[in-house]
């Protein structure tokens, strides 16, 4: 019985990501503007891939690929195990997946950095930054939990 009520919960916490992702790409991530005396505007990760593929395709497919669709799929496919319609061999690659879109947290992050160091410019994370890391670190999580779930 305990077996089945931890499995159930991950599946109500996974489910939960498959909600809570697109929230995340259309929330603030950052603020940022020139000199703080004439406010900052918000980027969330849609209007950065907007801007994106004005200016450069290839780094807006590659955020794409990390932002949107791996953390996505992964949650999907994680939901597809945890019902039992995929294969727990399936598990190594669906890691694989979740540490894609760590990539796309780090990149975020590397730009906040670097734009910090340029003069007149402020650069601050905003709650979809968190909410979208909270995210992929969560799906990390089940995903380890529900492999350990159904194999032990």
């Amino acid at each position: 019985m305990r077996y089945k009520n931890g499995l159930v919960l991950l599946k109500i916490a996974n489910l939960a990501l498959l909600v809570l992702f697109p929230v995340a790409w259309f929330a603030p991530l950052l603020r940022a503007g020139l000199l703080p005396l004439f406010g900052l505007s918000e980027i969330s990760i849609v209007s950065g891939l907007q801007s994106l593929w004005g200016s450069d395709v290839f780094l807006a497919v590659v955020v794409t690929a990390l932002a949107l669709f791996a953390p996505y799929l992964k949650c999907i496919g994680l939901a597809l195990v945890q019902l039992r319609l995929l294969d727990t061999r399936a598990l190594p690659a669906l890691g694989w997946l979740g540490k894609l879109a760590m990539a796309d947290v780090f990149l975020i992050a590397l730009y906040v950095v670097v734009v910090k160091d340029v003069s007149r410019t402020q650069v601050e994370g905003a709650w979809g930054l968190y909410l979208f890391t909270g995210c992929v670190l969560a799906s990390i999580l089940l995903s380890g939990l529900t492999e350990r779930r159904m194999r032990g």
